[in-house]
């Protein structure tokens, strides 16, 4: 038997299982193979031993690493986006919403990462082994649409903090084409090892901390405003803008390949996954780096809202140009005299911190955006790494990968730095956001249907508490997110868009049904199991009748 497939010691003299075979078919890759350069793939970290019984924040240093990598998707420049236009358009009431949004991703990560440490197997590499051939690259393909729309979002606010940097003296079109260079400053960390580059890491979630914080400090927003908007749940005098916002928040937030990413960078630590309580112990430990990575990158989120809450809520463009004359900006002129309620983004946020506050405030500002798209870059050429491998058993090097997702995102993102105005730059934005927002349902679906999966799972499966709350935040993220979607698509007011955004909406929907029924017959509700088939194993169907549970 398989060291890397989990099971019960009175279990373990019986035959293999259609999911230990499963297990069994991946284990020279869980294990860590040499490629043909004769490099090793997959680095395991070893879990030192600890005579005393209990917490042992050895054992959670041990554990430390995939929380953090996993909390860069909480930071990236189309968080940041999100925060500072909150801050603006609703001040800081809607601060309980990002407190919300934050406790249901990290409820979603706990899911990921059980899977993970359960199987041996991460959520791509269990969905390959589920779903049928359709379904399976169907999922494969929205998911990789979300991690190109990541790396453009990474692309856009590296290119922004580039120009604001360099005073305008490199052009939106430069900051785009020195972005490649993410690739060879990727590649050079990871061969270097994982710790470091989870270190690597740290010390960008470090540099974001501090120069986001720099703000709150300079800044000093009401204190007694920024604790009442996290835990007093209300928004009065608020309109559909606020409530857009509301719902473009928890789109920011839970990224769906976050989910794919996490479950597999949990596979690095070396659990024996025949010991029940070993099982538990990683549990616990990647539980709490979770809750320490996403509480870290929460207060990040926190000075950003609460920095343009406290500095442009009710502001006028006008007001901002006065201002901005006034200090002699060069980037005065990007605000007009009207006197409309200003509307910012990740450029012009920066520059009205330079107008209020000092140029300084302006290249911290910009040295954070271009800390979060640096990290976000590599974060999602290891989640499309994983993707690929686990969906479509693929493997190619890490820098073939990066340079074809890189290509992908640099090409639309370097044709509006040419040939539009940086407004529409970082207009992108908003429309990667809903690409993203798209893409939700087919992490939160598949994650629920297997953790909830007794013969995969065992003892860790789902409980019923599990169950139902997975399901009501599933319905709920994916409704609002949908009500995202719909009012994007009304925003168009094209035609030909809007009927051709209606047909895909509709396949989208159809899809969404699939997955859903797959992820009910999992549940438990077997009335819907009408063809009696569920499980998808090597191309072929096995019947539910079929397979029995093994602990009978």
């Amino acid at each position: 038997m398989d060291n890397t497939a989990f099971e019960e010691e009175h279990d373990s003299k019986n035959e293999p299982t259609q999911y230990e075979a499963i297990r069994t078919s991946s284990s020279e890759h869980l294990e860590g193979n040499t490629n043909e350069n004769g490099d090793e793939e997959n680095e395991k970290i070893e879990i030192p031993n600890v005579d005393k019984p209990g917490f042992s924040f050895r054992k959670l240093w041990a554990f430390t690493g995939p929380g953090f990598l996993m909390s860069i998707a909480y930071l990236d420049p189309g968080n940041i986006e999100s925060d500072l236009q909150s801050g603006a358009l609703a001040g800081f009431k809607l601060l309980w919403v990002l407190l919300i949004s934050t406790i249901l991703g990290l409820l979603l990560q706990r899911l990921a990462v059980r899977l993970s440490v359960v199987t041996g197997l991460h959520l791509a590499e269990v969905c390959n082994h589920n779903y049928s051939k359709v379904p399976r690259i169907l999922l494969w393909l929205m998911v990789e649409l979300a991690i190109i729309g990541s790396d453009m979002q990474e692309v856009i606010g590296s290119a922004i903090a580039i120009h604001l940097l360099s005073n305008k003296t490199i052009p939106l079109y430069g900051g785009v084409l020195i972005t490649i260079t993410d690739t060879i400053v990727f590649l050079f960390l990871d061969k270097y090892g994982l710790r470091k580059l989870e270190a690597f890491f740290g010390f960008l979630i470090t540099t974001m901390a501090i120069t986001f914080g720099y703000q709150y400090v300079t800044v000093k927003p009401n204190q007694l405003e920024v604790v009442k908007g996290m835990f007093y749940p209300n928004c009065a005098g608020c309109g559909p803008a606020q409530l857009e916002q509301a719902v473009g928040i928890v789109g920011a937030v839970i990224m769906p390949h976050n989910i794919y990413l996490h479950s597999a960078l949990v596979k690095s630590r070396k659990i024996n996954r025949l010991n029940v309580s070993e099982v538990k112990e990683a549990n616990m430990y990647f539980f709490i780096e979770a809750i320490i990575a996403l509480f870290l990158s929460f207060l990040i989120n926190v000075f950003v809202v609460s920095v343009f809450a406290e500095s442009f809520f009710n502001k006028s463009d006008a007001q901002l140009h006065e201002v901005c004359v006034k200090a002699n900006s060069p980037f005065a002129n990007v605000f007009d005299n009207s006197t409309d309620k200003l509307q910012v983004d990740i450029y012009k946020g920066g520059i009205a911190l330079g107008c209020y506050f000092g140029s300084a405030a302006l290249y911290i500002w910009a040295v954070g955006i271009l800390a979060a798209g640096q990290s976000s870059t590599m974060t999602g050429t290891y989640a499309g790494q994983f993707v690929m491998e686990g969906f479509l058993n693929i493997k190619w090097t890490r820098f073939a990968r990066t340079v074809l997702t890189r290509s992908i995102a640099i090409v639309p993102t370097l044709a509006v730095a040419t040939f539009q105005d940086v407004e529409h730059l970082t207009g992108m934005n908003d429309f990667l956001n809903v690409l993203q927002s798209m893409q939700l349902p087919f992490a939160l679906i598949p994650i629920l249907s297997f953790t909830s999966e007794k013969a995969l799972m065992k003892d860790f499966v789902n409980n019923l508490f599990w169950k139902i709350g997975g399901g009501f935040v599933i319905v709920f993220v994916c409704a609002i997110n949908l009500y995202f979607v719909v009012v994007y698509v009304h925003k168009l007011q094209q035609l030909s868009l809007f009927v051709l955004a209606i047909l895909l909406i509709i396949l989208y929907m159809i899809f969404i049904v699939y997955l859903t029924w797959q992820c009910l017959i999992m549940l438990g509700v077997q009335w819907l199991n009408c063809f009696g088939t569920v499980i998808h194993e090597d191309e072929s169907i096995v019947s539910t009748e079929m397979s029995p549970d093994h602990n009978e």
